[in-house]
């Protein structure tokens, strides 16, 4: 089922975390923030709506780390319920693709709780105080991915962040599948 998250929340503070990579290291916040903004994107191994962009984000996240913008991606689903989105998956996946940055694993799932992140994906750009500047998508892709040349509204978000401190005013929410989260 497809969801939506809610529009950005201007300045709002970005909850510090501490959580596993597929590298074999853990991650917090403060170290991965980046000179000029940080990008925290929830995003997992199976969801259709993230494997039809996901050479996109990964291209946009190297572009957005040359201009000194920090990047992570934290996967929080319940792996129990979804095998692809286990921590081996995620370790395959990342190696396979290459990925630029730190992807981590919310086994708990109390991060993508304090961040209410609601889809895979769903992105959180901040500025160098870490607060909130944009929460909108990659880009006009939804299931399947937008023709080539469709504007790239998160880098150019991120750039505008990077740049001016500030988000762009005018934000389209991400849409994909629901986190995935565990039976309470």
């Amino acid at each position: 089922m497809a969801v939506s998250p809610p529009v950005c929340d201007f300045g709002w503070a970005a909850p510090g975390f501490s959580l596993p990579g597929t590298d074999g290291r853990t991650y917090s916040l403060e170290e991965l923030r980046g000179p000029k903004g940080t990008l925290v994107m929830f995003i997992c191994n199976h969801c259709p709506y993230v494997l039809a962009v996901l050479d996109r984000i990964l291209r946009d996240a190297r572009a957005l780390q040359e201009l000194g913008v920090g990047v992570v991606a934290i996967n929080a689903n319940d792996a129990a319920a979804y095998p692809s989105d286990s921590f081996e998956n995620m370790q395959k996946m990342s190696r396979e693709k290459d990925f630029s940055f730190p992807y981590l694993h919310d086994e708990s799932q109390q991060v993508a709780r304090a961040y209410g992140a609601a889809c895979t994906p769903d992105f959180f750009g901040f500025d160098t105080g870490l607060g909130l500047q944009y929460r909108g998508r990659l880009d006009a892709s939804r299931r399947d991915a937008a023709p080539e040349g469709t504007r790239r509204d998160l880098f150019e978000a991120m750039k505008q962040v990077a740049k001016t401190g500030t988000g762009p005013q005018e934000q389209v929410p991400s849409m994909g599948c629901s986190i995935k989260w565990k039976a309470v």
